[in-house]
């Protein structure tokens, strides 16, 4: 299968209705607009598993739809670190550096590495992706793989940092506060601590009905429910 055939047989798919919402989620052109349980449906039909190399030109090509699409059929294993670093530098929306790419890099063998490489780009988009990438680490290692102490010197970062950081990273680094409470035990505690401290968190969310939660009461949620330190399989989606 190549991608051309993938994004034409996407294309159809899409609708002016949904086109409008990526749109107001940052979305650029050129969108299909196809939903995502569509895709699956897609790729389930034609029997399309992890691939690493229709993942990349996938990722090169201009569409959304397809650069989506990409990040949930990408082969971690094979992905390199400049692969990467090319799909971090290349993201032009929101929805492709905080998911796509930072779902991937988690899953990666690179991923600390490159989120803590990112996290100190000057670029808001990639700095976006190491903090995303960060919240996926925490909610995949067990807790023996993490550096708990690290964890704690970036929550701190983020207490200190968070009000004069750029929009999007405002988001990812109040949703970094957020995994470490909900996946990391030992830091319940800090995570509530610093979600506390820096309160509501002011973020631009475009023409969209989306909020930035209070990370105190989402951890006190995930608390409730009895699923703290439970970690995921995947964070793809």
């Amino acid at each position: 299968m190549y991608a051309a055939d993938i994004l034409k047989a996407l294309e159809p798919l899409g609708s002016p209705g949904y086109r409008k919402i990526l749109a107001n989620h940052g979305i650029p052109e050129p969108v299909y607009g196809v939903k995502i349980g569509d895709v699956k449906a897609l790729l389930k039909q034609w029997k399309i598993k992890k691939d690493y190399q229709l993942a990349q030109d996938l990722y090169n090509q201009p569409v959304y739809d397809g650069r989506y699409l990409a990040g949930t059929i990408a082969d971690e294993k094979r992905m390199t670190a400049d692969d990467l670093r090319h799909w971090a530098n290349t993201a032009n929306c929101g929805t492709l550096s905080q998911c796509t790419v930072a779902w991937v890099a988690a899953e990666s063998a690179h991923g600390h590495a490159l989120a803590m490489e990112w996290i100190d780009s000057d670029r808001e988009s990639v700095t976006s992706s190491g903090w995303c990438t960060l919240s996926g680490l925490v909610a995949l290692r067990p807790d023996c793989e993490l550096d708990i102490e690290e964890l704690r010197v970036l929550l701190e970062r983020v207490e200190q940092n968070i009000h004069q950081a750029p929009n999007d990273v405002r988001y990812c680094m109040n949703n970094f506060v957020i995994a470490v409470g909900s996946y990391v035990p030992a830091l319940l505690q800090d995570a509530l601590r610093v979600g506390a401290n820096i309160g509501n968190v002011s973020v631009d969310m475009g023409e969209t009905a989306c909020k930035v939660p209070f990370a105190p009461d989402y951890i006190r949620k995930v608390e409730a429910r009895g699923t703290l330190g439970k970690k995921r399989k995947t964070v793809r989606c």
